[in-house]
């Protein structure tokens, strides 16, 4: 697939920045690899991001699905006229992390006007799928936002 970029320059440090004072900071998500048609970030799993039971809490996964699909959609437009905001996410749990890092990786889909659709797989340091996730995204004008 082509560049779907619309910035030809992208700092991975300055967009886990964007996130450090929100719910991505607190659970500790960094953006750590890029391509021309995927965004790929990390998250810790520990007390943080467990659920009660010692595993990863399933609405860290989906936090680590929409965060990544989220600003993969942001790149995807011109920010000076557009923002792209999550509007509809799903997620299937496979299997459990219990330590280590999961890392996850958002995929366009479809990437239109006025919405986008991406799917994120979140595997552990083992390769081996975790969570799959679908997130649609509006795309609407800057100043809505």
């Amino acid at each position: 697939m082509a560049r779907i970029w619309h910035e030809a320059d992208i700092d991975l440090a300055e967009l886990t920045k964007l996130g450090a004072n929100a719910l991505p900071g607190l659970i500790g998500i960094e953006f750590i690899e890029i391509g021309d048609d995927w965004l790929k970030a990390r998250m810790p799993v520990d007390r943080r991001t467990h659920q009660p039971h010692g595993r990863l809490h399933g609405g860290a996964s989906v936090a680590l699905a929409e965060t990544v699909a989220s600003i993969a959609a942001t790149l995807a437009v011109d920010r000076s006229v557009s923002t792209a905001v999550g509007m509809e996410i799903n997620a299937n749990h496979i299997r459990p992390a219990k330590d280590g890092w999961v890392y996850g990786t958002a995929r366009a889909e479809s990437i239109g006007r006025t919405s986008q659709v991406w799917t994120i797989r979140i595997t552990d340091e083992q390769d081996r799928l975790v969570c799959l996730s679908r997130m649609t995204a509006a795309v609407i004008p800057v100043q809505r936002a």
